[in-house]
């Protein structure tokens, strides 16, 4: 595959949607050295902190004569939106635009028919607001090399990527990475529950909780150890770590919770990609 950098990209980024995943890969694609005068940004309500970058060079809500030729369209719009938005984003797709999306549920058919151009299906999760993301991507079979790598350098400038050949998979992507920092959430959301009720005040259970989901969360990205093996590190024989986990792993439990909370998930991205 070839190369591409952020600061070697030529062609016109247009970006589509600067809501929270929006403006925050456009924040990344800037920290991380594209140039300004490439980028071009659609939305209907333009918060203040993108209208600033005006100033900087990025064109906001230009039109077909103006923005020129896309290289690449990067839809960031809610999905219950893209059939509205995409009929009026399609005059600026060429058979040589990429068109790179991050919506849920969106399959790479629906993208084509709607927008054309050469479709990258992605799906980020919200630690990319922190550059702290990671990103599934699929190509459709017409995507250049050079289109995935220009894909690939916008998608990496929020965290890290991993390109799959399956569209299918995308559905379990979904439910895994996509939907996974919502679970995480709650779990420390109802770790503190737990320990106002072992009898903690409430500032300082949430303050436990949030420090170890925050802390375990840095310990797991920097170690190369399993996850299994990091967890068995923490637990002594007999101990308290054990007699919870005894709670936890036992039946029912974690595990199957998790599986069925999964398998729900994947299978509400397959209706929504209906």
């Amino acid at each position: 595959m070839a190369n591409s950098t952020l600061e070697n990209i030529t062609g016109t980024i247009l970006l589509a949607g600067a809501g929270k995943m929006g403006g925050a890969m456009l924040t990344g694609w800037l920290s991380g050295g594209l140039d300004p005068r490439r980028v071009a940004v659609i939305d209907p309500h333009i918060s203040a902190e993108i209208t600033a970058l005006a100033a900087k060079g990025i064109a906001l809500n230009p039109d077909v004569t103006t923005a020129g030729q896309v290289e690449t369209l990067v839809v960031a719009v809610k999905p219950q939106m893209f059939r509205e938005a995409g009929a009026k984003l399609k005059p600026f797709v060429s058979d040589k635009t990429a068109v790179v999306s991050i919506m849920a549920g969106t399959t790479i058919a629906s993208l084509e028919e709607v927008c054309g151009g050469a479709v990258v299906r992605a799906m980020p999760n919200t630690p990319a607001a922190i550059g702290r993301g990671i990103t599934v991507a699929v190509a459709a079979n017409n995507v250049s090399a050079q289109q995935r790598a220009v894909a690939d350098a916008l998608l990496r400038a929020t965290g890290s990527v991993e390109w799959v050949d399956d569209e299918s998979l995308m559905d379990a992507v979904t439910a895994v990475s996509g939907s996974g920092p919502a679970y995480v959430f709650l779990l420390a959301e109802e770790l503190a529950r737990a320990g106002v009720e072992a009898g903690l005040p409430e500032a300082l259970a949430t303050k436990l909780a949030r420090e170890s989901v925050a802390g375990s969360g840095e310990l797991l990205h920097q170690s190369e150890l399993a996850s299994g093996t990091l967890r068995q590190n923490v637990t002594s024989p007999g101990g308290t770590t054990a007699a919870a986990l005894g709670v936890l792993m036992g039946e029912p439990g974690l595990r199957d919770l998790m599986i069925r909370a999964i398998a729900a998930a994947t299978k509400r991205s397959k209706e929504l990609a209906k």
